[in-house]
């Protein structure tokens, strides 16, 4: 599930990306040369960040998760700290795109918990629609 979810996300921020992102710039001018530290590449990423940091600091769920029955919550009192959300999504969620492969982890793991889980003693739960 929390594949489809996250492919899910994916969609809604590509989507974002394209809708927005793009045609701003292409306005004011700015060519998409579609380097790695192009300006719309880091606008992508920045999109990216805030998107996953933001909806689960506020929401304790992305749109993907939403629509897949997942929340994130914090494994010591359940409620997500500033702390928690930006070690999880910033710092973990870094290094799981930089390692392709440690998208795997939770598929392995016997709590099913990905890396940024683990760093930030987070877990991802089911819950009623």
């Amino acid at each position: 599930m929390r594949f489809w979810a996250y492919l899910l996300d994916l969609l809604v921020v590509g989507s974002i990306g394209r809708i927005i992102i793009s045609p701003v710039f292409m306005l004011i001018g700015i060519p998409s040369s579609g380097g790695l530290f192009s300006p719309e590449t880091i606008a992508t990423a920045v999109l990216f960040y805030l998107y996953f940091v933001l909806m689960t600091k506020f929401l304790g769920q992305t749109l993907g998760k939403m629509a897949f029955g997942l929340a994130v919550i914090d494994l010591k009192d359940g409620k997500l700290s500033w702390q928690d959300v930006l070690i999880r999504e910033w710092i973990g969620r870094f290094i799981s795109k930089t390692i392709f492969v440690l998208y795997l982890i939770p598929a392995f793991h016997p709590q099913k918990k990905a890396l940024h889980d683990i760093f930030a003693d987070t877990a991802v739960i089911h819950v009623d629609r």
